[in-house]
């Protein structure tokens, strides 16, 4: 029998959701929530560019949603800009009883140390009134910086540091929103956007530290974050908007988890957006970008990670793998105790079911 599944946003993440929900037989479409009135009112068919309607009508009240009993939501909506809110969206479905797959808060995907308990308790007490469990993943963070370097560490008889790091051009990236507001691209250099102010780097990606750092059993000293930001050579545009001459044009940060003052577990982004700038930061292994998982010990690895796809480039390859690993999740997850789950808690995904012949 089909698994009952609606879609929370239908953005950039959530419509490579959607699309899955409707054309993979394993999973029956019930509801789907959407952030504007200019989408209410369509067939979830529509807003994807599906051929076939489906019958489900787009709403923007999350309680219509929620009537269609679904067993488990995919949430995808915004949450950077509206933290807040979509922790409350997330009580009320453990609470109804309703299994979560989402893509953000980042956070979330393992949040302890990382947020304060009191923003925890809530969704962990909806789970238990609900019986519902949590899943918070996707690519990074996710399972390019939880799955593969703990796979790899697991192949080790000593680990000196675990360090994830992605490497990407976001030129391609289209979110004005994410690009412009949250990492403060195109924005004068003595202008600090949200992302980088004090804290937020560890509230982002302390989640992926923390998380390692449980895998490897360690117990952290605490995190420490550094970041470093280059400006525009000249004029020019990206997918997002316009780049100014002078403002935000290259980041690289680190997320740095210490044990008796050293770097054991770290999260770094060299983020361009253009391969020219910073030709002396890390350079990718594939035109555009990659990520990359580097074990010092014995033995040690440098794994690099290419994502690439017949229907786009890089970051499009990458927003579709976000999508498909919290959809591909889903019968593990509603088999789940209630609560929260981790990419260390889960069952290997391995997916099943997704060959299809070229």
């Amino acid at each position: 029998m089909a698994i009952r599944v609606a879609q929370i946003g239908t953005g950039n993440v959530g419509a490579h959701a959607l699309t899955a929900l409707i054309t993979n037989p394993d999973f029956e479409l019930t509801g789907v929530w959407v952030s504007s009135d200019a989408k209410a009112g369509k067939d979830a068919a529509e807003l994807v560019g599906h051929s076939e309607p489906t019958g489900v009508i787009a709403t923007t009240d999350l309680d219509e949603v929620l009537a269609t009993e679904p067993q488990c939501v995919v949430y995808n909506a915004m949450a950077d800009n509206r933290l807040m809110e979509a922790l409350e969206d997330y009580r009320r479905i453990l609470a109804a009883g309703v299994n979560i797959v989402g893509s953000g808060p980042v956070f979330l995907q393992w949040p302890w140390q990382v947020i304060p308990d009191e923003m925890i308790k809530p969704l962990e007490d909806a789970a238990r009134e609900g019986n519902s469990s949590i899943y918070v993943n996707g690519i990074d963070p996710g399972f390019a910086n939880d799955l593969l370097p703990l796979a790899l560490a697991g192949t080790c008889q000593r680990i000196e540091q675990l360090r994830c790091m992605e490497i990407v051009n976001y030129a391609t990236y289209d979110s004005a929103t994410v690009m412009f507001d949250v990492m403060g691209f195109g924005k004068p250099m003595d202008e600090i956007p949200m992302l980088l102010q004090p804290g937020v780097l560890s509230i982002g990606w302390g989640s992926v530290v923390r998380q390692l750092a449980a895998g490897l059993g360690l117990e952290l000293d605490g995190l420490e974050e550094m970041y470093v930001r280059e400006p525009a050579p000249e004029d020019f545009d990206i997918a997002s908007g316009h780049i100014a001459k002078g403002t935000a044009a290259a980041l690289r940060f680190e997320v740095i988890g210490l044990v008796d003052g050293a770097p054991a577990v770290v999260l770094e982004h060299v983020t361009r957006l253009r391969d020219d700038l910073c030709p002396h930061w890390p350079q990718p292994a594939q035109e555009g970008g990659n990520y990359r998982i580097e074990v010092t010990g014995e033995p040690c690895y440098a794994l690099d990670l290419c994502l690439s796809s017949p229907n786009g480039d890089h970051n499009h390859a990458g927003v579709l793998a976000t999508a498909m690993r919290i959809v591909n999740a889903i019968p593990a997850v509603i088999a789940a105790p209630a609560g929260r789950c981790t990419t260390i808690d889960l069952p290997l995904i391995t997916g099943k079911g997704l060959y299809a012949a070229g």
